[in-house]
């Protein structure tokens, strides 16, 4: 079971110089779309336990991601995942209404974790 989002980074997203987007928005997006899978799996949001990240490409206001939350396996109450988000579209300057379609998106994060949705709150899904 997959989550899927698409979005555009605003200016309002932008934390550091350069409009550099803080790594706390992905992971932000990525607490998204598995609380979008848990609640198509459990009929609950649940709870994210941990998340351990990689950030391997910056991520810019203008920037298009494409945000994924893949359920890779559940057990009684918890719930493992992997996260990616992807670079598909980035301004070709921040200054301009310019940008580019990437030919090859760039991953710019990865995560892997563990959600939980206590039994009690299991009301099933759409699995």
């Amino acid at each position: 079971m997959e989550s899927f989002i698409r979005l555009r980074l605003s200016t309002a997203d932008g934390h550091y110089g350069g409009n550099l987007v803080a790594g706390a928005r992905v992971l932000q997006l990525f607490g998204d779309a598995v609380t979008e899978v848990l609640i198509r799996h459990d009929g609950d949001e649940g709870l994210t336990r941990t998340l351990t990240a990689d950030f391997l490409a910056p991520v810019h206001c203008g920037d298009y991601l494409e945000v994924r939350a893949t359920l890779v396996s559940a057990g009684k109450s918890s719930r493992k995942f992997e996260c990616t988000a992807h670079k598909v579209i980035q301004l070709v300057d921040p200054n301009d209404s310019a940008a580019d379609l990437l030919a090859e998106p760039i991953l710019v994060a990865k995560a892997t974790g563990v959600a939980v949705v206590p039994v009690a709150k299991q009301r099933g899904g759409t699995k």
